[in-house]
């Protein structure tokens, strides 16, 4: 296999019918499966070991990781704006995804096999590795998805392209959050520190090599394009105001991050609820059929977005999302079928407030340039990539902190103070952050008809024709900028 060298231009108003075929889908896609071990692993089961098998003081925990996902403010949108300016024969996206899915395998597996130390020597190399983990995610991931709003712009076939690669990171998810107990079973693994060290080892292997074996599939079978315009000037401070000025990006962004936030809760908090409310140890069987239900009805959501349209699409899915886990508030010991029904449930609109915010971040994109004259896809993604790690942030280190304040106690009968903070963190304020999600959406205006006419706008001000901005009606100066 060759590397393509080969950088194509990029012209709206001939890609927006624009088909992309399977063998870039599947590229595309699979290093999303691959990066889904920075999920699940990550967020749910990395915590619990740290804090119950290494011993690690949970609040303590919960402070690194907010530290560490803080700072992710800082590189996420920095690498965004510097791939965007990055010109090399390989293409602007690719060199870092080559380089750091290698460095981000590495932090995976010391991040997943702690040496054994003093208390203070554990923390620091957790924080430590922590921080590399998520430093060398940003590296890959946000230049990786800069890379899906410039292969298509068409609107309906976005959402099939992201559909399918959304699809492969949920399940990639469920890979990632089956691999403990599918680990435990094949190499007979006892529930002992010991065992549960060597549940991880397992775990890293599995998944390290494959974030550079898939990264690097990606990489040798997809052609980058480049804009026709210059990218926006050098000033990251210029970056930001033109962002700021995109009101569909504003509402868009958020109302996911809210969304986001009532999400990365439950992630974060399952083990314990499961174990400590529900007094249940079948965690992992209730994360199969949340991540299962959420696959298999995810293409499903696909075509009802190209008939009713993505805003339409994805506030329903948050409203079955939000509505079937209002109920598990009310449970308690014992009630493992009526959960198990309720995540089902729940799980029906996982799939799509997934994928589709995925679909309608590149249409907004698409708005900058008519705004801008520019192409700047790494920096709406780095900043978007920001409020998705806050927020899952925000759920680790607010949970495990709240936890830790209220008197959590790892591996044993938790107090009734407890067990409240936990139903009230693990679906009560979830379900108000959804709701908030929810009337933030309805104000999002690009529809499918707003979209042909943001798209057929770019193509004339790129003609030296004056144009009236869709959303605003203000009229546009011509574009003055020559293609290159």
């Amino acid at each position: 296999m060759t590397v393509t060298h080969k950088i194509m231009k990029l012209d709206p108003d001939s890609a927006k019918s624009e088909r992309v075929n399977i063998k870039t889908r599947v590229a595309y896609a699979l290093p999303a499966f691959a990066l889904a071990v920075v999920g699940i692993p990550v967020y749910v089961y990395i915590p619990k070991f740290y804090t119950d098998v290494i011993g690690i003081q949970i609040g303590l925990l919960g402070t690194l990781i907010l530290l560490v996902r803080i700072f992710d403010a800082i590189t996420d949108p920095a690498i965004g704006f510097v791939s965007d300016r990055t010109r090399s024969r390989f293409g602007r996206r690719r060199p870092y995804m080559g380089v750091g899915s290698i460095l981000l395998a590495i932090a995976i597996l010391f991040l997943f096999n702690p040496l054994n130390g003093s208390p203070a020597f554990q923390t620091a190399w957790f924080g430590s590795w922590f921080f590399l983990l998520f430093l060398f995610w940003t590296v890959v991931a946000v230049p990786y998805e800069s890379l899906g709003p410039e292969l298509t712009f068409d609107y309906n076939e976005r959402t099939t392209l992201f559909g399918i690669r959304d699809g492969a990171l949920i399940a990639g998810t469920l890979l990632a959050a089956s691999s403990p107990a599918l680990v435990t079973a094949v190499f007979g693994l006892e529930a002992t520190p010991e065992g549960e060290r060597e549940k991880f080892f397992w775990i890293s292997i599995l998944f390290a090599p494959m974030v550079i074996v898939f990264s690097w599939w990606c990489i040798l079978n997809i052609k980058e394009r480049t804009s026709r315009f210059p990218t926006a000037a050098q000033n990251p401070l210029s970056s930001i105001r033109q962002l700021v000025s995109n009101r569909p990006f504003i509402i868009l962004l958020a109302s996911y991050t809210l969304a986001a936030l009532g999400s990365n809760l439950p992630a974060t908090l399952i083990l314990y609820y499961v174990e400590y409310v529900l007094q249940s140890s079948r965690a992992d069987l209730f994360l199969l059929i949340y991540f299962a239900t959420g696959i298999l009805l995810l293409p499903g959501w696909v075509i009802i977005a190209r008939r009713i349209g993505k805003k339409t699409t994805w506030i329903t899915a948050m409203v079955i999302n939000t509505g079937s886990f209002i109920g598990v508030f009310f449970l308690g010991p014992g009630d493992e079928w009526q959960y198990g029904l309720l995540v089902a449930l729940s799980g029906m609109g996982f799939g799509a407030t997934v994928a589709i915010p995925s679909a309608m971040q590149a249409d907004v994109i698409d708005y900058d340039e008519l705004q801008t004259g520019t192409r700047q896809e790494g920096h709406y993604i780095g900043v978007w990539s920001v409020s998705k790690k806050l927020a899952a942030a925000l759920g680790v280190g607010i949970g495990l902190a709240v936890l830790g304040a209220v008197g959590y106690e790892p591996n044993t009968t938790q107090t009734d103070q407890v067990q409240f903070a936990l139903r009230v963190l693990y679906a009560g304020v979830p379900n108000i952050c959804n709701l908030l999600a929810l009337s933030i959406a309805l104000f999002y205006p690009i529809s499918s008809q707003m979209h042909e006419r943001i798209l057929d706008a770019v193509k004339d001000r790129k003609k030296g024709i004056r144009v009236t901005d869709p959303l605003t009606g203000q009229l546009l100066k011509a574009n003055n900028i020559d293609p290159q």
